[in-house]
């Protein structure tokens, strides 16, 4: 008979294991069926299913679950799990039966039945605590060897786990503390919660500071500081894409952080001391007036030296003008192309250096010099472009880009194989966040493409990674979005005017009558044609308000379904992922139009997925060969063999199958809409703009300009006008990072003194005036130095 519930206990039951029947390959997270001994719940039943996280389930082994009963929409009743412990047998007979199972070779029932008469059905818990008491009943050695070895109250990650549960670890969050620090976890959290905060994605100062409330951390104490001021400058950089924060808003900032966590009045003396311990443990640099994470400061540096290595060390062979010309009038005959004497003098520049940049908007060539480029190298130096040829030595031309389909691009523009740069470097998404494991480039000749998408630490990585003898050429237009990490890298490259380069500004494109081109380079001027709303060939535009977005787009992209466009050529990009007329809420509508069959269908955060959807991969995942941005076609939901619920989708990324446990369907999302910023690196034959004055904040000139350039053929803008007119009158500004001077430093040493002319002399720790009261100008009066404790650290230093 099962107790009746109590309403103040915690929820448990207690019961065995009788079937697991998922295991995640990628977390801890499990689903079990129980049959049910004890509980104080309400549940009548004798099994129930259980879930959660759990370090290991044994099939017939007894546990003691704390949680609570809840419905699931499509699984129905479950006891969700917040923590476990392994029950051992309660009853004499349960005690000799286990002592007497597989798990203990050598004891047989008569040696079991011997220890419990002698120590009682809590024999087992006397054992664990203390083997000595198998002394007194006269077993030999071995047996009681084979009994202490194979003795299992717990194991240590189990141990680990419950520990974790017991914070309010998810399985996936649970998994990274796990295969971070292993047997260390518990200690590292008991130790300095907040180093969670540093080292694993996911886990943020608040959920942080609430373990160290638990345990007792002071509001003020020295740890949590330390940790408010590095969590603000990581928000910061993360939040604007600046490399540095300046006193004020990182003060701001981090007053705000510690506050919502936890009120408390902070002494200024106290954050002072906290923001100098950081830069004496290099977790921050302080420059003049700006504070930078250790990572970027550094990164920016190396980006500089990388880049001169490359530079000084580069030995190029000379060719004669008219050998070079000749070659290029070969490559024009083998691949019917007239190039004019600008796009002549790109290819023979390119060629020529070490390192060069190539930019230009869109139709202006980018494309075509690029296939020059790679075809006249392979002819002046007799390189075979079949990558049959080279079995047993690297291909000497290597391309690459940011994301897959700006890879496929670059591929099917060139002929040849093209991968993204994580792909190429050997990273593996997400958990590359620290980008160790970095394999090195192999090759004669590097170009990248899309390079306004790369941000500061993906660069510095990327270049550390070129060997000394190969020439770099690097593709993009400067006026898209800039990347999403921190950094404006490409635009920095050609506002340093460090490195030779060439701007490409002739529209091509322009003579072959599109009009969508012409509209970009308008908006690159900042200004909206006197057409704008007029219908032209390629692109028209729909007057309408935020309330009828959603309705006038399911009517443009029936009729574009009607008229025979194909799933992947059409695509509907938007400012934001909230609102009426935002992502989330058009994603829904045209999946009600393109996909409406739910016979097969699957909830994942309140999103319903089906098989024939578009989806969009949000991370990088080289071992499946997916990559962020790929867009997908779900092809597949499957259930296991007794299961009434789905446990695995199969997407199709362009013949490329790839199969997600239902732990990693975080990893793709609905694409029929998607940012603006996910379609950098793609072009669509149609694309369908939806712009209303609600997204205010996100309505910027470069915003604007990539989204019309994202479209091959067809341009369809909705929405109010004015928004499109607030896009082109509000010019970017640019993000705060020091790249430029640091190329200056290195590359043009005799100017770089007029850039940054101020000593960077360091203040040593016992020169720092520490006030009472905190102030906004604290650090920007220079009265704490966070450059204290680096005076004898050079940025060769961390070349290695």
């Amino acid at each position: 008979m099962f107790q009746q519930a109590d309403n103040n206990q915690a929820k448990f039951i207690d019961g065995q294991v009788a079937a697991i029947f998922f295991e995640s390959p990628d977390s801890f997270y499990k689903v079990a069926l129980v049959k049910v001994d004890d509980t104080n719940t309400d549940w009548q039943e004798s099994e129930i299913v259980v879930t959660g996280n759990f370090g290991e389930l044994v099939e017939e082994a007894n546990y003691h679950f704390i949680g609570k009963i809840v419905d699931h929409p499509k699984y129905g009743t479950q006891f969700q799990v917040s923590n476990y412990a392994k029950q051992m047998a309660t009853t004499s007979a349960g005690v000799v039966k286990y002592l007497s199972g597989d798990n203990f070779p050598g004891v047989g029932i008569k040696t079991a039945e011997k220890i419990v008469d002698s120590l009682g059905i809590d024999a087992l818990q006397q054992i664990n605590a203390d083997n000595k008491v198998l002394d007194k009943i006269g077993i030999s050695a071995k047996v009681k060897a084979t009994i202490v070895s194979n003795l299992d109250i717990g194991n240590d990650v189990d141990q680990i786990i419950m520990g974790l549960n017991s914070y309010g670890f998810g399985s996936q969050l649970a998994e990274k503390i796990y295969q971070k620090y292993h047997q260390d976890a518990m200690k590292v959290i008991q130790e300095n919660p907040y180093q969670l905060m540093e080292d694993i994605d996911g886990i943020s100062f608040k959920k942080a500071d609430a373990i160290a409330s638990e345990l007792g951390i002071e509001f003020d104490s020295d740890q949590r500081l330390e940790a408010g001021l590095l969590f603000a400058l990581t928000e910061l950089s993360l939040k604007n894409g600046d490399t540095y924060a300046t006193s004020e808003p990182l003060l701001n900032e981090t007053l705000k952080i510690l506050n919502e966590a936890r009120p408390g009045q902070i002494s200024g003396d106290k954050l002072a001391a906290a923001l100098v311990e950081l830069a004496k443990t290099n977790r921050v640099v302080g420059q003049e007036e700006r504070i930078y994470l250790s990572r970027l400061f550094w990164a920016e540096k190396q980006i500089a030296e990388h880049l001169h290595r490359i530079m000084a060390n580069v030995e190029l062979t000379e060719f004669k003008p008219e050998l070079l010309r000749k070659k290029m009038k070969t490559v024009e005959k083998q691949n019917g192309i007239d190039y004019d004497e600008f796009q002549e003098e790109a290819i023979a520049q390119a060629l020529k250096s070490p390192i060069f940049i190539l930019t230009g908007g869109p139709g202006t060539g980018k494309t075509t010099i690029i296939n020059g480029i790679v075809h006249t190298f392979a002819n002046l130096n007799d390189y075979s472009l079949d990558v049959n040829a080279y079995k047993d030595k690297p291909f000497p031309i290597v391309l690459a880009a940011p994301t897959g389909r700006a890879a496929k691009h670059m591929s099917e523009s060139t002929g040849l194989p093209a991968s993204t740069i994580h792909r190429l470097l050997g990273l593996n998404g997400q958990e590359d966040a620290d980008f160790s494991g970095v394999k090195d480039i192999d090759g004669q000749l590097l170009i990248i493409d899309e390079m306004s998408m790369v941000d500061t630490d993906l660069f510095k990585t990327l270049l550390k990674a070129v060997p000394n003898h190969m020439q770099v050429i690097l593709v993009g237009d400067q006026d898209q979005l800039p990347s999403v990490g921190p950094g404006q890298v490409f635009h920095d490259l050609i506002s340093s005017n460090t490195l030779p380069k060439i701007e490409l500004e002739r529209i091509y494109r322009q003579d072959e009558g599109s009009s969508i081109t012409e509209l970009a380079h308008d908006i690159h001027n900042g200004i909206l044609p006197a057409d704008f709303t007029e219908n032209q060939a390629d692109r028209s535009f729909i007057a309408c308000n935020e309330n009828q977005i959603l309705s006038v787009v399911k009517q443009v992209v029936s009729h574009a379904h009607d008229k025979g466009f194909e799933l992947m050529d059409t695509q509907v990009l938007a400012p934001m992922y909230r609102g009426t007329a935002g992502i989330n809420a058009i994603n829904d509508t045209i999946q009600n139009v393109l996909n409406p069959n739910p016979q097969n269908e699957v909830t994942v955060k309140d999103h319903l997925y089906r098989i024939g959807d578009k989806v969009l991969q949000l991370i990088n995942s080289p071992e499946e060969n997916v990559f962020n941005g790929d867009l997908g076609i779900i092809t597949g939901i499957e259930k296991q063999k007794g299961q009434t619920q789905p446990t695995k989708i199969v997407v199709d990324f362009d013949e490329t199958q790839v199969i997600y446990d239902r732990s990693n369907w975080n990893q793709f999302t609905l694409a029929y809409c998607t940012s603006i910023h996910k379609a950098q690196g793609s072009e669509f034959k149609l694309v369908i703009l939806p712009l209303v004055r609600r997204y205010s904040k996100m309505l910027k000139r470069n915003l604007l300009y990539t989204a019309v350039t994202r479209a091959s053929d067809f341009l369809i803008m909705v929405g109010d006008p004015v928004a499109y007119q607030m896009c082109v009158e509000n010019n970017s500004v640019n993000r705060k990072t020091t790249l430029i001077q640091r190329l200056a430093e290195v590359l043009e040493p005799a100017e770089s003194s007029a850039i940054d002319s101020k000593n960077d002399g360091d203040i040593a720790p016992d020169e720092v005036k520490q006030p009472t009261v905190l102030t906004a100008e604290l650090i920007q009066t220079e009265q704490i130095d966070p450059m204290i404790g680096m005076q004898k650290v050079k940025p060769n230093d961390f070349m290695k």
